[in-house]
């Protein structure tokens, strides 16, 4: 199948890398979005290329100084500005960005489709977005898009870790700040009460336990019970006090205490047989939520081997 989206190795190329890692949810019906990393420490001094037009964004948090930042839209210069790491970036696709690569570089880019702003407009009480607010080469202080950049960039550097859910999540989090904050998105107004019906509860509790690898998208559940995504997360977390990539890992933790009681199975194999990546991936989750190793917990509640982590 054909990528549609300027984003993963697509995006590489018009920046002139070629590794260009990426995470991807399919979460809305119209689209995909994307986050890619893109770095070169040593880049050979060049326009970047020309990336295909269509409406949609292209919102960059820059990890690292980069300083007279030669902008072009369209084929014309258009600014030169000190971009400084931490700082968010919006170009769109639309207007042919490019600038001159003469200097390293290290970026997150999120790929925004306009489909999925018009996606995340259509909940109750939301104001459709006409075009994100922005001026070529003006950086914003964004403290919600540092923080999800930060997370996904760990996300990153642990491939094997992050979840679909905890990718749907987080994706779908950073489209509603972008069309709020720079699209004139108004925010939903709550209902008093706002959670899931308790049959839909229990279903969607058992549709996420039925898959501890977190393999499920937030999509089919979401199908499942006849809601859109953005309303299920929203409702599901009312429901249970947690986004549904969170409610997993404390079920993943407590089928893990469970099997713990087995005396002699390896912690190795219960980290994979509880949806986790791997033991290292398990050991930092559970130190986290209980605040002891497994190993601890195991020797503490059940006389585990004194040897495990």
């Amino acid at each position: 199948m054909t990528q549609a989206g300027v984003y993963g190795q697509r995006l590489g190329r018009g920046l002139h890398v070629k590794d260009a890692p990426v995470l991807v949810t399919r979460s809305l019906r119209s689209a995909a979005l994307a986050v890619t990393e893109v770095r070169n420490d040593a880049p050979v001094p060049k326009f970047s290329g020309s990336l295909p037009a269509e409406d949609a964004y292209l919102v960059s948090l820059k990890i690292r100084d980069y300083p007279d930042c030669e902008c072009w839209e369209n084929g014309r210069f258009v600014t030169k500005a000190n971009v400084r790491a931490g700082a968010t970036y919006l170009y769109d696709l639309k207007r042919d960005p490019r600038y001159v690569i003469d200097k390293p570089f290290h970026s997150l880019f999120f790929y925004l489709p306009r489909s999925a702003l018009n996606d995340i407009a259509t909940q109750p009480g939301a104001s459709r977005v006409e075009e994100l607010n922005y001026s070529p080469g003006v950086g914003h202080d964004d403290e919600v898009v540092r923080h999800i950049g930060a997370t996904l960039l760990a996300g990153f550097r642990r491939p094997d870790e992050p979840n679909q859910l905890f990718v749907d999540h987080m994706l779908l989090a950073f489209t509603a700040h972008v069309g709020l904050t720079y699209g004139g998105l108004k925010p939903v107004v709550e209902p008093g009460r706002g959670g899931l019906a308790p049959w839909q509860v229990k279903r969607a509790c058992e549709r996420l336990d039925s898959d501890l690898s977190g393999g499920l998208m937030l999509q089919q559940i979401a199908a499942e019970l006849g809601l859109s995504v953005s309303h299920f997360s929203r409702a599901f977390r009312i429901s249970t006090g947690l986004p549904p990539h969170q409610w997993l890992l404390r079920q993943r933790v407590e089928a893990a205490k469970q099997m713990m009681a087995v005396r002699g199975l390896p912690l190795s194999e219960i980290a994979i047989s509880a949806g986790f990546a791997n033991q290292s991936h398990f050991t930092r989750v559970f130190s986290q939520m209980v605040g002891v190793s497994p190993g601890a917990w195991r020797r503490e509640t059940s006389g585990g081997p004194a040897t495990e982590a």
